[in-house]
């Protein structure tokens, strides 16, 4: 019985991505995305960098929302996390789009900058995990905030794409660590 559940656990994973739909840049999933700038695109560093830089701006200034929406897959999940009015910790799944029409208008009115602290980066093959620690500052509100932004690369041999964007912003029960500040 025991070399059975080896085996299907072993086993499963591959029944489970041979079962799963392909998902491929080269073709179009549900939505189409803007070509990228390939100096965005490039490294790993150059798309973090880009993430950073397309968000960030005075009030007033309109953010380049296809240059954001060109670093991400179609189906890229956008993922804010925070403790709810319940009290409980938990995460809102977004796309790109989502982003967009929630806190586009809110960049716009009161103006965000974010710059990365430091960065870690884990890589294997064409997949990489990248700790941004972040600081933001809402212009308008004269509010900084720090935290670190969890993104998933993946390369499909001609480009980096953001598969996903989590983050969790600092407080009073959670500070950053310093080894995420170096």
């Amino acid at each position: 019985m025991r070399r059975l559940t080896l085996l299907l656990c072993l086993a499963l994973p591959s029944i489970v991505l041979a079962q799963t739909p392909r998902v491929s840049t080269d073709q179009p999933v549900q939505m189409s995305v803007p070509a990228a700038a390939p100096a965005d695109v490039e490294s790993i560093d150059a798309i973090v960098d880009a993430l950073y830089d397309v968000i960030s701006g005075p009030p007033g200034q309109a953010r380049d929302w296809a240059r954001f929406r060109s670093l991400f897959v179609p189906t890229a999940r956008v993922i804010p996390t925070g403790p709810r009015a319940d009290g409980q910790f938990g995460l809102r799944l977004m796309t790109p789009n989502d982003y967009i029409a929630t806190s586009g208008p809110l960049l716009l009115e009161k103006g965000f900058h974010e710059r990365e602290l430091a960065r870690r980066v884990e890589q294997f093959g064409h997949i990489a995990q990248v700790f941004s620690t972040y600081e933001g500052r809402i212009e308008k509100d004269n509010h900084t905030l720090r935290g670190i932004n969890s993104i998933q690369l993946m390369n499909d041999g001609k480009r980096w794409w953001i598969v996903s964007l989590m983050w969790e912003a600092e407080s009073e029960k959670v500070k950053l660590p310093e080894q995420y500040l170096k």
